[in-house]
């Protein structure tokens, strides 16, 4: 398996299912994220699958959701 980190390539060769919000529009504006095995998530740029992947622990992703949730990035749409 290859190994996960921060920065690798989006569509590296390790078996990971992406998805994009519902709410994407066509031109491809949208970010695509994956489950990693440890409970994890990878964030990429759906233009560009083969650029570089974000990749957030568990608790980083609860703590970002939790924020959005509570509506503390309104102010950046």
């Amino acid at each position: 398996m290859t190994e996960i980190y921060n920065g690798m390539a989006g569509d590296s060769d390790i078996s990971l299912s992406w998805k994009k919000s519902q709410r994407s529009g066509p031109q491809g504006n949208c970010v695509e994220v994956a489950k990693l095995p440890d409970g994890g998530t990878a964030v990429r740029n759906s233009r560009f699958a083969n650029g570089p992947a974000l990749v957030f622990t568990k608790a980083e992703m609860e703590a970002f959701l939790g924020g959005v949730h509570d509506g503390e990035f309104d102010d950046l749409i």
